[in-house]
C-alpha cells in the first residue's frame, strides 16, 4: 500500500459517522497525532479520547440522555450549540447549571430533539482555552426521512496554534488576539487530522456537513472541479443552491449541509482551497477519485422538509437596536478600569468569568423580536443566540432570507434578525470568536 492510498483509507475511517450514541462523555487529557506519525502526538483535552469527540446521531424527535464526566483538573460545561432545549440544559456556567467540578464532578444533560439538522457540543467554561485544546464533537439529527445519498459524512473543522514539535502553544486569551480576530491558529485539522486527501467514488452522491469547531478562524471553502448543492445553514433547511464557483463561507460555530455529486472521471484529483484570508489562502485537501462509476445522472434535488420553528409576526414584533463595539481600532473599553475586557454589547461588557444576571434584553414568552445587529468594530464577529433559531432579513441593507442560530457581521456593518421568543430562560447573546465572547462581547436575553 503506498502513501497515498493509506492516507485515503484513513481519511475514510476518519469520515464515517458513529454507529451508536454513547451514553457518557467522559472528559479528559489525551494524545493525538493532529499532523501525523512524523512529528510527536499532541497533548489535548478529548471527549472519550478523541478529537473531535464521537459523531452524536439521533433521529428527529428523539430524547438526548449523557452524562458527562468531568476528570480534568479545571471545571467544564457542554453547550449544545444551535439545539432548541430547555434552559436548565443550555451549559451555560452561573447562567444555567452550576459548572461540572473538576477531577470527578459529573452532570446529566437530557432533552428532546425538535429539530433535524447538524449540530455541535462544547464546553462553555474557559471556552478559549478548552475548545482550543480540542473539546468539541459532531451531534447530527438525522430527518425522519432524510434525502438518498450513498454516504453522510461531517468534517469537523479545527485549526490549531503548534509550535515544531506539534505541542499547543499555551498562550490561551493574549491581549493580541483576544482585542484583534481570535486566536487563529497555523494548522488546520479535518475530524482530528491534517488530510492529504479524502477519497470519494466516481458517480456517488454525498451529504457533506461542515462544521466549523474552531475558535476564531473563518473558512470560505471552494471545490475545484465540483459544483455542490447547498441545502441547509446551521441545520436549517434552505432550498437547495447549487454553489457554481462560490464559496461557502462559515464563521467560528456555523454549519453547512452540502450535497456534493462526484461527477468527475476515475483518477482525478480536485483540491479542496479554503481562500477567505487571500493571503493565507491554503489546500486544505484533495478529493481523489478511486474505483469505477457508480451512476451518470444524478437525481433531482428536494427541499429538506423545514423545522418547527415559528415564524415571527413582522409586523407586530418589537424592534431592538443591539451595537458591538470596541477593539483594537476601535472603542475599547479603558485597560486601567477594565484590564483584559476588550468588547461591548450596547456599551457594556460581560466577561466569560463575571457573569451579570441582570438582562441586557427582556421579552414576554411569545413575543415576535426583529433585531438590528451593527457592528461597530473593525472585526468579524459571528453572533450566536441560544436557545433560539432566528431568520436573518437582511445584511447591509441586502435583503436575505435564510435560518439560522449564528450570523457572520463584516466589520463595520450591519444584520437584521427576526424570531419569536417563545423558549423560556436566560439565553446567551454572545460573538462566537470565543476570545471576543470572553473578554466582553457577551449578554444575556431574558424570555418569561
Amino acid at each position: 500500500m503506498n502513501r497515498r492510498q493509506f492516507l485515503s483509507l484513513g481519511a475514510l475511517a476518519l469520515a464515517r459517522p458513529a454507529v451508536a450514541s454513547p451514553a457518557q462523555l467522559r472528559v479528559a487529557p489525551a494524545r493525538q497525532p493532529l499532523v501525523g506519525t512524523a512529528h510527536p502526538a499532541t497533548e489535548v483535552w478529548a471527549y472519550n479520547g478523541t478529537v473531535p469527540g464521537p459523531v452524536l446521531r439521533y433521529r428527529q424527535g428523539e430524547r438526548l440522555r449523557i452524562e458527562v464526566e468531568n476528570t480534568l483538573d479545571a471545571e467544564t460545561t457542554v453547550h449544545w450549540h444551535g439545539v432548541r432545549l430547555p434552559n436548565a440544559m443550555d451549559g451555560v456556567p452561573h447562567v444555567t447549571q452550576a459548572p461540572i467540578a473538576a477531577r470527578g464532578g459529573r452532570f446529566t444533560y437530557e432533552f428532546e430533539l425538535p429539530d433535524a439538522g447538524t449540530f455541535w457540543y462544547h464546553p462553555h467554561l474557559g471556552s478559549p482555552e478548552q475548545v482550543g485544546r480540542g473539546l468539541s464533537g459532531a451531534l447530527i439529527v438525522e430527518e425522519r426521512e432524510p434525502p438518498a445519498v450513498d454516504r453522510d459524512l461531517v468534517w469537523l473543522l479545527s485549526d490549531w496554534r503548534l509550535d515544531r514539535e506539534a505541542r499547543i502553544a499555551p498562550d490561551f486569551m493574549s491581549a493580541m488576539d483576544a482585542s484583534h480576530a481570535g486566536r487563529i491558529g497555523n494548522t488546520v485539522t479535518v475530524n482530528g487530522a491534517v488530510l492529504e486527501s479524502f477519497s470519494v467514488r466516481p458517480g456517488e452522491r454525498l451529504r457533506l456537513r461542515l462544521v466549523n469547531a474552531s475558535n476564531a478562524r473563518i473558512y470560505g471553502l471552494r471545490f475545484e472541479g465540483h459544483e455542490p448543492w447547498l441545502i441547509a445553514l446551521d441545520g436549517q433547511p434552505l432550498e437547495p443552491r447549487r454553489l457554481a464557483g462560490e464559496r461557502i463561507v462559515l464563521g467560528p460555530a456555523q454549519r453547512a449541509d452540502l450535497i456534493v455529486d462526484c461527477a468527475a472521471p476515475p483518477g482525478s484529483r480536485h483540491r479542496v482551497i479554503d481562500d477567505f484570508y487571500p493571503r493565507r489562502a491554503y489546500r486544505l485537501l484533495d478529493l481523489v477519485y478511486e474505483g469505477s462509476a457508480r451512476r451518470r445522472d444524478f437525481a433531482p434535488l428536494q427541499r429538506l422538509p423545514a423545522n418547527p420553528v415559528r415564524q415571527p409576526d413582522l409586523g407586530r414584533a418589537e424592534r431592538l437596536r443591539i451595537v458591538f463595539g470596541g477593539g483594537m481600532m476601535g472603542a475599547m473599553p479603558s485597560q486601567r478600569e477594565h484590564r483584559g475586557v476588550f468588547w461591548t454589547i450596547n456599551g457594556k461588557a460581560m466577561p466569560e468569568q463575571h457573569h451579570d444576571p441582570a438582562p441586557l434584553v427582556s421579552l414576554k414568552r411569545g413575543t415576535s423580536c426583529v433585531m438590528e445587529l451593527v457592528n461597530e468594530t473593525a472585526w468579524h464577529h459571528p453572533i450566536h443566540l441560544h436557545g433560539h433559531v432566528f431568520r436573518v432579513l437582511a445584511k447591509n441593507g441586502e435583503p436575505a432570507s435564510e435560518w439560522g442560530d449564528t450570523t457572520l457581521i463584516d466589520p463595520r456593518s450591519r444584520a437584521e434578525i427576526a424570531f419569536v421568543a417563545d423558549n423560556p430562560g436566560d439565553w446567551m447573546l454572545h460573538c462566537h470568536v470565543l476570545e471576543h465572547q470572553a473578554s466582553g462581547m457577551m449578554a444575556l436575553v431574558r424570555v418569561a
